[in-house]
């Protein structure tokens, strides 16, 4: 009769054990997620006619398109990279700001470009 509470007691240590670990991974993951919709807008785009999904997802940066204006937060690449992804999910950009500084013109077009 010794060898049941002694199975019992190693389960439930091992359930509080999984019990914990999930709690503890799911209090880390929540303020990431909470984050991530608080950050500021860094890229604005105009685009030539107006975006057909108010969401667009271009080389994992994720754009918020109202009409003929799309934002996303900061990405890893430079500016007119980002820009040139852009043009090949949405067509034509008419104007890109980054950080609040506008694309150059030469830039912008070579953004445009095949």
């Amino acid at each position: 009769m010794t060898l049941s509470p002694s199975i019992f007691r190693r389960f439930s240590l091992v359930a509080v054990a999984l019990l914990y670990s999930a709690l503890t991974i799911g209090t880390m993951v929540t303020p990431s997620t909470a984050m991530a919709r608080g950050q500021a807008v860094y890229y604005t785009a105009e685009l030539a006619t107006p975006a057909k999904e108010s969401r667009i997802i271009s080389s994992g940066v994720v754009w918020h398109c109202e009409g003929t204006t799309c934002r996303a937060t900061k990405s890893n690449s430079r500016a007119a990279n980002t820009c040139k992804r852009l043009t090949r999910e949405v067509g034509e950009v008419t104007g890109f700001t980054a950080k609040g500084e506008q694309l150059a013109a030469e830039k912008l077009a070579k953004c445009n470009s095949k």
